[in-house]
């Protein structure tokens, strides 16, 4: 088994950006699968490889670059995950998550987490996005968890309270935005369910999630989510919804990865306005180091 990261391998990165960057971001933004068209509106822009960066993973999945970029969108000093790392890529949790804390020990005070989901609930369509004010840890019930071993109190407790995970204020301000937009489509929220990948959902496992009450289903963002509450982030995060999952066995479609990164394409300019009103309405928070 490999040796996890200490509080000194977390710091070492986080002095390497630091002194590789003047940038001093307080928001970072992990971009899901086919989302990274976001990382191309940062303004004063400065990119660093993945391989670049001690002790950071690589990306191995198509729609995620592989690239951390610092400045500012609309005005708000960021860092944008170009990539993020999966389960499935054979990663243990404690590595998928180790972005987040770099972050936090850099001085960000705001999470924000996108991810491409397949829609559970019958009222969304492909395109809508879900705001997530709730999460299902499938890997967690099964004992997979990015906090499992010892635990560093400098992050934060052994035992954090996640009943909080979604920040209230930052949906409020969400749906404010979305109204600036003048969209169609109302914007949809509701409970996000992960698992672990990297093949589709049968029909009985979608059924299934739907009976447990989520509303979107996708294979990331959860492990990311509780590390960030864990060490005192604000957290916000919402779903595109790239395909509506198989329900019947009569169905001729299957789900697949180029219809994920197609709805991406299509639906890049809408999620690039969203979260750039978002991010001029984003507080300092309470937590700031």
């Amino acid at each position: 088994m490999e040796k996890m990261f200490t509080y000194e391998d977390y710091q070492s990165t986080a002095e390497w950006l630091l002194s590789h960057t003047k940038h001093r971001p307080q928001v970072a933004v992990i971009c899901g699968s086919g989302l990274g068209g976001l990382a191309d509106k940062v303004t004063q822009a400065q990119a660093f490889e993945y391989s670049e960066i001690p002790n950071f993973p690589q990306s191995t999945v198509p729609g995620h670059a592989g690239r951390l970029v610092f400045g500012f969108l609309n005005g708000r000093a960021c860092v944008v995950m170009q990539g993020r790392f999966h389960f499935y890529e054979g990663y243990p949790l404690w590595k998928v998550t180790f972005p987040v804390r770099v972050f936090r020990l850099m001085g960000v005070d705001t999470l924000v987490v996108t991810n491409a989901a397949g829609g559970l609930n019958p009222k969304f369509e492909v395109g809508d996005i879900m705001l997530i004010h709730d999460h299902i840890n499938m890997l967690g019930f099964s004992g997979q968890n990015p906090l499992r071993g010892p635990n560093d109190e400098r992050f934060g407790p052994r035992f954090p309270a996640v009943s909080d995970a979604y920040d209230c204020n930052l949906r409020q301000k969400a749906h404010c935005a979305w109204k600036q937009m003048g969209e169609q489509r109302e914007l949809q929220e509701g409970t996000y369910v992960m698992v672990g990948g990297p093949n589709f959902e049968t029909v009985a496992e979608c059924r299934l999630l739907l009976n447990l009450g989520a509303d979107a289903v996708g294979m990331s963002t959860v492990p990311e989510v509780i590390v960030a509450r864990h060490c005192g982030l604000r957290v916000f995060g919402f779903s595109l919804i790239t395909n509506k999952v198989i329900m019947s066995y009569e169905t001729i479609e299957k789900a697949n990865h180029e219809e994920v990164l197609e709805s991406g394409r299509k639906a890049a300019q809408k999620l690039e306005q969203f979260v750039s009103i978002l991010m001029a309405n984003i507080p300092p928070s309470d937590n700031a180091i």
